[in-house]
């Protein structure tokens, strides 16, 4: 049996290649998984540009002779147990879970439950177990066999969303009333406003965003106030929090100096905005207000689930995502595209910023 993978050179990310090997025999107590779609989104680029900061790399090493150099990137997705050597887990089974940008991949589940279990490989055991997790779609209640493509595209970011809620409410806000939230289109900040409404209304949600993106953003109906980066000096001085999504340097700073000590805590989404940061003149500690805090969801994962379980949390995840779906529903074209050379040339395309946002791209090995 053959094996394809798109090798991506890690530090030229626009060379990007497909790769065949051979899969080789299924070792004792793993299972197959034939990859059956993966979306392709701006999530993934954030792998494959911070890669080996985060261990990202490290998931899906390539299958070829001379590694050196080369990497998978990771995508989300559904697969189908092809082969089992593991008795838990039977043949023609689904998952949906972390994936390479390839056709196959081999795992050795364990932590197993109903409706999970962890690929239990000695290589993957360093990263976050977040990205290790697997869902068994029978009893997922995640899962509906009408909207996988939205899960694809919108599922890992939409968590975001729900643990940076999760994680303020726990704080209690931090004593604010309001949350801003920039890049207030993408998903990801959608997820955030989505689960606030449903699980924090009594926090007033405000989306900044691009002028040209503010018929949109206020038809999600997510945000009780929507307005364009030039008008933060408009803003009014409450206490609030501020989640930054767009990493933008010379917005946040217009954030902290406007609210100043009003600003209760500052909230940076995304490794890239590190580079933000450290664009600012005299870098975020020269800011008025809170120095801004990195989030790095998978580590509040790991907590989340440490306090709820994997049973309780998923239940509670589940119930604001389906709220999460119907408010987004329509927003987003899905595009599906068939073969590893299709997900080849969108990667590609995605690297170089030539897709389109109002489509979401689903890739069918």
């Amino acid at each position: 049996m053959t094996l394809v993978q798109v090798h991506v050179r890690k530090d030229e990310l626009t060379n990007a290649v497909l790769a065949e090997a051979d899969s080789g025999a299924l070792a004792e107590g793993a299972v197959r998984l034939k990859v059956e779609s993966f979306s392709v989104t701006a999530n993934n680029i954030t792998y494959a540009v911070v890669g080996d900061g985060f261990g990202y790399w490290n998931f899906f090493p390539p299958a070829t002779e001379n590694p050196e150099g080369l990497g998978i990137v990771p995508m989300w997705g559904h697969a189908k147990v092809v082969e089992s050597n593991n008795a838990e887990i039977a043949v023609g089974e689904r998952v949906y879970g972390y994936l390479p940008m390839g056709s196959e991949l081999d795992v050795v589940p364990g932590n197993v439950s109903a409706g999970s279990f962890a690929d239990m490989s000695a290589h993957r055991q360093p990263m976050s177990p977040i990205y290790n997790q697997y869902s068994r779609l029978a009893a997922d209640p995640e899962h509906d066999p009408a909207r996988e493509a939205e899960r694809m595209i919108y599922g890992p970011l939409f968590k975001t969303g729900f643990i940076i809620d999760y994680f303020m409410r726990s704080e209690g806000w931090f004593d604010a009333g309001e949350v801003i939230l920039t890049s207030a289109s993408s998903k990801t900040a959608m997820g955030l406003a989505s689960v606030a409404k449903q699980n924090s209304p009594h926090i007033k949600r405000v989306g900044l965003t691009s002028a040209g993106n503010i018929d949109f953003v206020e038809s999600t109906g997510l945000y009780d106030k929507v307005l364009s980066y030039d008008e933060i000096g408009n803003l009014p001085i409450n206490a609030c929090v501020t989640v930054d999504f767009a990493g933008n340097a010379e917005v946040l700073g217009k954030l902290h100096h406007h609210f100043g000590d009003t600003l209760k805590y500052s909230c940076l989404v995304g490794a890239t905005h590190i580079e933000a940061r450290s664009s600012m003149g005299g870098g975020a500690s020269d800011l008025p207000g809170p120095k801004p805090i990195l989030f790095f969801a998978p580590d509040h994962f790991v907590a989340f689930f440490k306090e709820h379980g994997p049973a309780d949390g998923g239940m509670m995840i589940a119930k604001t995502w389906h709220g999460f779906l119907s408010a987004v529903e329509g927003t987003v074209e899905i595009v599906k595209l068939s073969g590893l050379e299709a997900a080849r040339t969108t990667y590609l395309e995605m690297v170089g910023g030539s897709v389109d946002p109002a489509k979401g791209i689903v890739i069918e090995p």
